[in-house]
């Protein structure tokens, strides 16, 4: 007699915990330096002005600013917001 029940769903149930990918500042939103933008694999979304890419194609802010997107929101760009004259 067998000793084990044939249920055949062992090999089943497991699964990677997820990675948080994605946008995670929008365009116009204000950032400053060091502060992620995107989480990505692979180059989905390229560096342009004043941004910076991690070993993992992470891209984030190098300066404080704006983020703006173009080239068909496909490149994103910080731009640094002037400083305002105050006397």
């Amino acid at each position: 007699m067998a000793h084990k029940k044939g249920q055949g769903s062992v090999r089943n149930g497991r699964d990677s915990v997820s990675k948080r990918l994605g946008v995670k500042r929008y365009g116009g939103e204000s950032v400053t330096a060091g502060s992620i933008l995107v989480r990505q694999r692979g180059t989905k979304f390229v560096a342009g002005r004043n941004v910076g890419t991690g070993r993992d194609w992470t891209l984030f802010a190098l300066v404080d600013g704006k983020v703006v997107f173009d080239k068909g929101s496909h490149r994103i760009n910080v731009l640094t917001e002037p400083a305002s004259a105050s006397s």
